[in-house]
């Protein structure tokens, strides 16, 4: 199998999304000014106490506040809250946390009121985004996620990922791990350590360490409340961290600024595979190039259709999620139609797995299947969905098919699903169901570029429009684009986009920059 990550960096966006032999199965977007704040950690203040939840609510500059329950205070706690107020006493010279004394563990039993009071100031970490209504989950448990090992302040534990099963090789990790760690930190060993050696292990380590000094500099220095200590890496960056693997044919970017991070990052985590991140130069939009517009187009919205016909209608609801399976108008299987439901369940089973991870659906799943009379179909279902789920990161679980034939789905959820919506509202009506004629549409389009070029004076430009209308301007020996370029000069550059709309158009200058020329007015 292939991978490849395709990463779209445009003015007020990005988007990444991940190829497993050239079919999407990840994909994320996301506001270029929002931050990625699961990670992120704060310095905040308890703004209410709630002792009927055995919880608190904590100020952290969001919209809602954030919750933070007894039990994810953390044993070590009482240590931190100590620590919070020596590194604030002094602002000149940083207490050591390798001189701070671990206190007694947090009781598991105890309440809130007891150890919390309103204003006191807590050093938390958003573990879950805010999620319709409700705002971020915290922990007072700070970590700090590399590649290779998780770094944990206050926690003299080394704990090896239960995913690496050669005991010689958990051994070897642990002595090595307790060997090079400093005093009062706990390090967690991901899978990805498995074979690696020391020198790549205590590089990471110190990067992490450095991190953690960065961030309680901070708090030394800073006032203002809440006050973020330490941000999470870039989306890409995060991204990477947590999907890469030797298997990448090649890391895809659009942006120098963001080709630059990537390229430093895995040139430091494998440094053999630099060369597989590579800058996107091409003129056609490079989702586009790579059939990723198609793919997102077909493969969100409330029905999805997979092979030979058969469809899967997904619905979301504040509580859970809920598939159905329809085999659509195929035609009966020559063998029966137990035969049939169970080649229909098969292959929703593979593109429902598929939509976990591309959607990043989270929480409650109920999938209605095609009821089933054999309980060997019955098992050979349940193995499939199993073995399909076995690529996905988040935690799982699955149970087999109830006597209702539906299924029950658990996934880790820590932020909202992805929601892509496929319709198209009319760019040139916005939606008032009236329009010019489409036959003037190149007329209007050489009137916005007449207005470019020698009224505001832009004499390099790019012109984006549908596939079927660039064809159109391209036709003929002498098309529409060669007079448009002997009018208003060869710095005019006309280019198909698949995101857009029939008749939608875009312009960007010689920089890459948006050019807003649409006009409601216009379409009257």
């Amino acid at each position: 199998m292939t991978s490849e990550v395709i990463i779209d960096v445009q003015q007020k966006e990005i988007s990444i999304a991940l190829l497993e032999d050239k079919s999407l199965v990840e994909y994320q977007n996301e506001p270029r000014s929002a931050s990625f704040s699961v990670g992120n950690i704060y310095v905040a203040k308890v703004k209410k106490l709630m002792p009927g939840l055995n919880a608190c609510f904590v100020d952290v500059g969001f919209e809602r506040d954030a919750f933070l329950h007894y039990l994810d205070l953390g044993t070590q706690f009482s240590s931190y809250e100590k620590y919070l107020k020596q590194v604030q006493s002094d602002k000149k010279k940083l207490y050591p946390i390798s001189k701070a004394i671990r206190l007694p563990d947090l009781k598991k039993d105890g309440s809130v009121q007891n150890t919390l009071k309103v204003g006191q100031e807590v050093m938390v970490q958003i573990v879950k985004e805010p999620i319709s209504t409700k705002g971020p989950r915290l922990t007072c448990e700070l970590s700090f996620a590399g590649r290779y090992i998780v770094l944990i302040p206050f926690n003299d534990k080394v704990s090896v990922s239960t995913k690496i099963k050669k005991g010689e090789e958990r051994t070897r990790l642990k002595q090595l791990i307790q060997s090079i760690k400093p005093k009062n930190f706990g390090v967690i060993v991901r899978t990805s350590a498995e074979g690696k050696r020391v020198a790549e292990l205590d590089s990471e380590l110190k990067i992490l360490l450095k991190r953690w000094e960065d961030a309680i500099t901070k708090v030394q220095k800073t006032v203002n409340r809440p006050q973020v200590i330490y941000e999470e890496t870039g989306r890409a960056v995060a991204l990477l961290r947590d999907l890469f693997n030797p298997t990448y044919d090649g890391i895809y970017v659009n942006d120098d600024e963001i080709f630059g991070q990537i390229k430093d990052y895995v040139g430091l985590i494998a440094p053999e595979k630099a060369d597989i991140v590579k800058k996107y130069t091409g003129q056609v939009p490079i989702f586009d190039n790579f059939n990723i517009t198609k793919q997102i187009k077909s493969s969100f919205g409330k029905t999805v259709n997979y092979k030979r016909g058969a469809y899967l209608i997904i619905e979301h609801t504040e509580a859970l999620h809920v598939v159905d399976v329809n085999s659509g108008n195929r035609t009966r299987a020559e063998n029966g139609q137990e035969a049939n439901a169970l080649e229909v369940n098969l292959g929703a089973a593979d593109e429902l797995a598929r939509q976990l991870r591309l959607r990043d659906m989270g929480g409650i799943i109920v999938v209605d299947f095609i009821d089933m009379n054999l309980a060997e179909d019955r098992q050979m279902l349940y193995e499939r969905m199993c073995k399909n789920m076995q690529k996905d990161r988040a935690r799982h679980n699955i149970l087999p098919l109830s006597k209702f034939g539906l299924m029950q789905i658990t996934r880790q959820r820590v932020r909202p699903a992805i929601d892509v919506n496929v319709e198209e509202t009319c760019p040139t009506c916005f939606g008032k169901g009236k329009i010019k004629s489409s036959i003037l549409f190149t007329d209007q389009l050489e009137s916005k570029i007449d207005r470019l070029v020698n009224k505001i004076g832009i004499r390099k430009l790019t012109l984006h429009v549908h596939p079927y209308v660039e064809a159109y301007i391209n036709k003929g020996l002498i098309s529409i684009k060669r007079k448009w370029q002997m009018k208003y000069g060869f710095g005019l550059n006309v280019i198909p986009s698949q995101k857009l709309a029939f008749l939608q158009y875009e312009f960007y200058d010689s920089k890459g920059n948006f050019i807003d020329m649409k006009e409601e007015i216009e379409t009257k």
